[in-house]
């Protein structure tokens, strides 16, 4: 993971500032898959893997040390004093493999993936830890209900991930490419997200810590899908009248992206 890369390549990748974003939600499994994603792109597939893998030997070495300290010492952390920590690790890291490839990406005019397609990347690694965690912890007893909340979370994930590639597409699609999938992708898996996440709060003996995470999942999904409406509306309507509602939708889904976190 810790070897530089000297070669520029006509390819999309994610910026550092973008996998700090993703770090911060989702933990060192977020990094080691975008970083991963990055060597993929440059034609290191065998580096890739090895950061991804790396990536999910941190955040096990990490849980590890958490669940290991005291809880009158971990009161007494600030509640984002570990992801700053382990963010400005992953940071400082990116510097030392890709720092100098994509400073010399970004100069020559290259394509960088959003950093909205970060974020979902990081919240879904989020998302999977917490649901990990909660397995662990309540498979034993209620093994059936986790399994049953567990598939509602993938699709919800799936659905996350295929929404979010509509921000790439923003500047490089037709309006009539953008609201086709607009009205095909981007807005009918908010929908399911939506039902899976009112479907999954009513399983049995669901613990409450995940009760109270659908509840935010579900503002957060219709946030989500606030959006992906107004978006439509611009676009159809050619209009920027929608541009302010939408800015203030963003904010107000970064600011849930922070609750969930």
């Amino acid at each position: 993971m810790l070897e530089e890369i000297d070669e520029v390549k006509d390819v999309k990748l994610y910026s550092q500032r973008a996998i700090g974003i993703a770090t911060f939600l989702g933990g060192p499994l977020a990094a080691g898959y975008l970083i991963r994603e990055n060597y993929v792109k440059l034609g290191k597939q065998e580096k890739g893997n090895k950061s991804f893998l790396i990536g999910v030997f941190a955040t096990i070495l990490l849980f590890t040390i958490i669940f290991l300290i005291p809880d009158s010492i971990i009161n007494k952390i600030p509640s984002q004093g570990f992801p700053i920590i382990y963010t400005a690790i992953i940071y400082a890291i990116v510097e030392k493999i890709h720092g100098e490839i994509l400073r010399k990406h970004k100069e020559n005019g290259k394509d960088f993936y959003s950093a909205w397609r970060a974020t979902g990347i990081g919240f879904i690694s989020a998302i999977v830890l917490l649901v990990g965690i909660f397995g662990m912890f309540y498979f034993a007893p209620e093994g059936e209900e986790i399994q049953l909340y567990n598939n509602g979370i993938s699709k919800f994930s799936q659905n996350e991930t295929e929404s979010l590639v509509f921000y790439d597409h923003l500047d490089i699609k037709t309006d009539d490419e953008l609201l086709e999938e607009l009205e095909t992708v981007s807005i009918p898996k908010w929908e399911e997200n939506i039902k899976i996440i009112k479907k999954t709060s009513i399983i049995e003996n669901l613990p409450n810590e995940l009760v109270e995470q659908n509840k935010e999942l579900l503002k957060y999904s219709e946030l989500r899908l606030k959006a992906f409406e107004l978006f439509r509306k611009s676009i159809s309507r050619n209009t920027t009248i929608y541009q302010t509602d939408l800015e203030q939708v963003h904010n107000d889904i970064e600011e849930q992206l922070e609750k969930l976190n």
